[in-house]
């Protein structure tokens, strides 16, 4: 009997052989702005001094939280200013700090960078996940790799031997890939010159079989991942009712006919909704690189996440390529050669190899050409349109995402015990979702252990003798939080501007 392995978020779902499927895993993040899930909840209270008493909890929520990570923050913010690529080398050098000293500020900074990146609800892509969704194609139809020889591998290897996490990526000691958040990108075009392509590879397929020289050109480059059949079988218990299935359409998946050659065409694929790479490039000769990049990218399509890697080499035919071109030509000289000295010479055997090996090679060239436009069409969509942010504005990004999910996390949970009385911690999780649902029509993975952790701390959500939960009244919770800072400002402004 085989060993059972907990599934992955983000899998191959077997289907029929011509449908390929993403089973997607529910996310934490809850996709409902604040002040639209403030409201909608106050309107569900009845009676409208508790309403005004909900709100006003509300913002005493948000004001205290906001405090409880501003010291965090703000060590985050300095420590990076002492790494930021752009400006940290003058910084650093102002600090007049040991290289151990450096060692140990960078480290701390990581540190703070991961915490941060856990709040948001961000996760490491592992190897398995990369595989599955690089285990296709969609835009992007060349092999791209990172040059490792431009990327340092001592600062995230020394920090994930501090911090040992599972399912690190094989690549972890030089870049890690943050993901969050699944959509779904579709393109319309009449992809012209991939249909031609893809019929010249289908025609060049048909003649490879007719004349036996398949087992010739049987390898394929390993430009992408290619999934295993056997893990697709292993899926399938493990599915989950509310899990999300995308459809990848791709052009490979599609029958070809005239028609369809000359009109437009609709593919898709399933998004990475936000993406953070962090790395450091590698030191030059007699000098120490201690700038650490962190770039912020949005919706980018799984099928073509190397346009996110860093340091890409520029990409161009494959060794395979060249072994192909010169293992055609051989043939096809032999071939031509033999067909010629031979008496009763096969002109059919003759034209069929001849043109097999002149539309291989103007398959690979046609097909270099179309990707060759495509990438750098990518390239310079993700520097103008997908890349977000990069350095302090990414980190100032991540730290208010972190203060609106766990301020809407903790008034969700308050809600619920007010309204149901005592919970235990699955019918709490259960109903916060069972809401979100009812209320919003989005669907999440709610974090209530967080939440009623925040709760507790603030002092108005406690446990029974048989650890359910349970919550105080509203008005006993405004006065156990107290008058914020934020409130005393408000009316200061508001009594001068009067």
């Amino acid at each position: 009997m085989e060993e059972e392995t907990s599934p992955s978020p983000l899998q191959l779902q077997p289907e029929h052989h011509k449908k390929e499927v993403i089973r997607l895993e529910r996310e934490s993040v809850i996709p409902i702005l604040k002040p639209k899930l403030i409201m909608t909840l106050a309107n569900l209270i009845e009676h409208s001094n508790d309403r005004a008493e909900f709100l006003k909890l509300s913002k005493r929520i948000e004001y205290t939280i906001r405090a409880w990570y501003l010291l965090q923050f703000e060590d985050l913010m300095q420590l990076y200013a002492l790494f930021d690529p752009v400006h940290g080398a003058q910084k650093l050098q102002q600090q007049n700090l040991s290289e151990d000293e450096i060692d140990l500020l960078e480290q701390n900074f990581l540190t703070y960078l991961f915490q941060v990146m856990e709040k948001s609800n961000f996760k490491i892509a592992t190897d398995d996940e990369i595989e599955v969704a690089l285990s296709g194609q969609y835009l992007l139809n060349l092999p791209i790799t990172v040059d490792d020889s431009k990327l340092d591998k001592k600062l995230l290897k020394k920090y994930f031997q501090d911090h040992p996490q599972e399912d690190l990526p094989d690549f972890s000691d030089k870049y890690v890939i943050f993901r969050r958040g699944i959509g779904i990108d579709q393109t319309s075009d009449y992809f012209f010159m991939e249909k031609v392509d893809m019929i010249i590879g289908r025609f060049w397929s048909y003649l490879l079989r007719i004349t036996r020289l398949n087992k010739i050109f049987s390898r394929k480059p390993g430009g992408k991942h290619k999934r295993d059949p056997k893990k697709d079988d292993e899926i399938i218990p493990d599915a989950d009712q509310e899990d999300l299935f995308v459809e990848r359409k791709r052009l490979e998946n599609m029958e070809l006919s005239v028609g369809k050659l000359l009109s437009k065409t609709t593919i898709q694929e399933p998004t990475f909704d936000r993406i953070i790479v962090v790395y450091r490039r590698s030191s030059p000769k007699g000098k120490t690189e201690r700038g650490i990049f962190v770039k912020h990218f949005k919706n980018i399509p799984m099928a073509d996440l190397e346009i996110v890697l860093p340091e890409k080499k520029n990409p161009g035919l494959t060794p395979m390529d060249w072994v192909k071109f010169l293992i055609s030509a051989v043939v096809g000289l032999v071939a031509l050669v033999s067909s010629i000295e031979t008496p009763n010479a096969d002109l059919f055997v003759m034209f069929a190899v001849i043109s097999g090996v002149i539309g291989y090679i103007a398959k690979t060239y046609f097909t270099f050409q179309a990707n060759m436009a495509a990438y750098q069409n990518l390239i310079t969509q993700s520097m103008y349109d997908k890349q977000l942010d990069s350095g302090k504005g990414t980190l100032l990004h991540l730290c208010d995402d972190v203060i609106q999910q766990e301020v809407k996390e903790v008034i969700i949970s308050f809600f619920i015990l007010m309204e149901q009385g005592k919970a235990t911690r699955q019918d709490l999780d259960r109903w916060c979702e069972e809401l979100i649902k009812e209320e919003f029509g989005e669907s999440c993975n709610f974090d209530v252990d967080d939440a009623v952790q925040k709760l507790e701390k603030l002092g108005i959500v406690a446990r029974d003798s048989v650890g359910r939960f349970y919550c105080v009244g509203l008005k006993r919770a405004n006065e156990i939080i107290g008058t914020t800072t934020e409130e005393l400002v408000l009316k200061f402004k508001h009594g001068s501007a009067t």
